[in-house]
């Protein structure tokens, strides 16, 4: 399976701005030498050496994540605002059949979808699932007049809606998909998508807007059939510890708690996601070498830790 990377920021939309992208350049000029400017190919190692924070960006868009399997089966995780750019920029499914799971329906997690290219397409077909009771409505409900305007009616009209509950093991195209309750206001879900190819099981979790709490650590039935021996979790990790304290019951973790939790669940690596809206690609990076270090050197395990950034692929 190979999963894509269409937003990664929590709460809103984030674009980098101009004050941002000009500390970017300066960065850049103050580490360059007269010999790295001396022709094309000095120029072009030069920013190959760049910190990915210069160089690059996590990015802007509000969650979205888009798995494709080797049999070609799509589950697309969450409709934040990156779904707009899988719309533009991604490679359409051959059927046109989209797979939705969806973690909750607060707005940054929905409100990229009526910007969907595909959603508009009268031969495509989605198959959203959720625990939640009128998945429709809430859907619905961001695209009335003064809001939005056209309704849900001028989307395609084979959106098939399936509630789905802890209970569950499915069957999605060939993937069994298991999910856990999380905690988060309102409610939160947490996803795992098996794909069993020949002898050899492959294992991906899709957990955002998640706080972590004691009861998550301890090995219980309801939380073992998600993460359990995963291959690859991305797991919230908006706050520094000190804005987890600071910030309790809103909803979402540390990046030290989620480095404790993929050890706690002998977890291979772990993505670091839903990045806090506020904070810069740079310190988006200090919190990534943070990450890296107390993987390192904190925890009994070795788990690999990595920053979620739009455009990034997985493959598994």
């Amino acid at each position: 399976m190979n999963i894509h990377f269409w937003g990664v920021r929590g709460s809103i939309p984030t674009p980098l701005t101009p004050a941002q992208v000009q500390a970017k350049i300066s960065a850049a000029i103050q580490r360059m030498t007269k010999e790295d400017a001396e022709n094309e190919e000095t120029k072009k190692k030069f920013i190959s050496l760049l910190p990915k924070w210069i160089y690059g960006t996590v990015g802007g868009n509000t969650p979205c994540v888009e798995l494709t399997a080797e049999n070609d089966t799509k589950i697309v995780f969450d409709a934040g605002s990156g779904i707009r750019g899988m719309g533009k920029y991604g490679v359409p499914q051959k059927d046109f059949h989209y797979n939705m799971l969806f973690s909750h329906f607060h707005w940054d997690h929905i409100q990229g979808f009526p910007f969907f290219d595909q959603a508009y397409n009268p031969n495509a077909v989605f198959d959203i699932y959720s625990p939640f009771d009128n998945m429709r409505e809430f859907m619905s409900d961001q695209m009335v007049p003064p809001y939005y305007p056209v309704t849900m009616d001028a989307l395609s009209k084979n959106m098939n809606f399936h509630k789905i509950s802890t209970d569950d093991v499915l069957d999605i195209g060939g993937l069994k998909v298991t999910c856990a309750e999380m905690s988060h206001p309102g409610k939160s879900y947490s996803y795992r998508v098996e794909e069993k190819i020949g002898d050899k099981t492959k294992s991906f979790v899709y957990a955002t807007d998640v706080e972590l709490t004691p009861a998550d650590f301890e090995r219980t039935k309801n939380k073992s059939h998600v993460f359990e021996d995963a291959d690859v979790l991305v797991l919230d990790s908006q706050y520094t510890v000190e804005e987890a304290f600071r910030k309790e019951n809103w909803g979402h973790s540390s990046f030290c708690y989620a480095v404790d939790f993929a050890a706690t669940w002998n977890i291979g690596e772990i993505y670091l996601f839903h990045h806090e809206p506020t904070y810069d690609d740079r310190k988006l990076d200090s919190i990534l070498e943070s990450a890296q270090w107390y993987a390192d050197y904190a925890t009994s395990a070795q788990v690999k830790v990595h920053l979620a950034t739009e455009g990034l692929d997985i493959k598994l």
